[in-house]
């Protein structure tokens, strides 16, 4: 038996395939990589989001921005007793916003598209920089969701996603045919919030945030799975095995990022 064990291993190396228990601890390691990545820049987005916070908000009304209004210059209130200060007045209510707002995007469609041509330690800047980006536009659900609620929702969103990974990570089902029909889900739900955007709605505004949640609750399922398949299947080294792990960890802070920004939608308490 040892002898056949031994010409088993001896023909797994002498076809390149590697044994069932080499591939399953080099899993781990990808996918903690990936979780890894994952998570820092989700601290990265929670810290740039308060301290954005806490630098745009004050309670004196001397210290804060200054808007016309009927030709008078008053302070930009936000609600009773807290004012927009200059900084804050700058990043969420001048044209600025837009660029703020718009700038992750444009650096989501850069690595995408990108990655293959970039250094990783190129790549892994870009997705700290993202990350922190998305963290100052995110920064307006403090004026706008309890703190309380914030955090519930945060907690809600972490244990939603830890399953939903963990079950496309376990799973024998092959979720893969579940692609084509979680992007077209994706597309209408985008295309429904631009036009939310500019003609608000209530009703469409709830529908889409349903929908939305479950969207990303089957990506992040979907996702998972496809990462192991890609380390399985895709013999990833040296470089590769870093660009992979960097875009793995951005498409799971993504569906992270728009599960909690819905939840919050659909359970956040608002600031009276």
């Amino acid at each position: 038996m040892s002898d056949l064990n031994r010409n088993a291993a001896a023909y797994d190396r002498a076809t390149g395939r590697a044994a069932p228990a080499v591939i399953d601890q080099g899993l781990r390691s990808y996918m903690l990589h990936v979780y890894n990545y994952m998570v820092l820049g989700l601290a990265i987005t929670g810290l740039a989001a308060l301290g954005i916070y806490m630098l745009s908000v004050t309670g004196d009304a001397a210290a804060a921005a200054k808007v016309l209004r009927n030709g008078v210059e008053v302070p930009a209130a936000i609600r009773g007793g807290m004012f927009l200060t200059p900084i804050g007045y700058a990043v969420f209510v001048s044209p600025l916003k837009w660029a703020i707002i718009l700038s992750p995007l444009a650096l989501v469609f850069l690595l995408s598209f990108g990655m293959e041509r970039m250094r990783p330690a190129t790549a892994q800047m870009l997705f700290w920089v993202f990350a922190a980006l998305m963290g100052v536009s995110l920064g307006s659900i403090f004026m706008v969701y309890t703190q309380t609620s914030i955090t519930r929702v945060f907690f809600i969103t972490a244990a939603t996603f830890g399953a939903l990974s963990l079950w496309g990570y376990t799973t024998q089902r092959d979720i893969s045919g579940w692609g084509s029909f979680l992007f077209m889900g994706l597309i209408g739900v985008i295309l429904a919030s631009v036009v939310n955007l500019f003609w608000p709605n209530g009703m469409l505004q709830f529908v889409v945030s349903i929908v939305g949640v479950l969207v990303f609750a089957g990506l992040t399922a979907y996702d998972t799975q496809r990462l192991k398949n890609e380390y399985v299947y895709g013999q990833l080294e040296g470089e590769a095995h870093e660009r992979s792990a960097i875009m793995g960890a951005l498409s799971l802070y993504l569906n992270f990022i728009n599960l909690f920004t819905l939840l919050l939608q659909l359970l956040g308490q608002r600031e009276e």
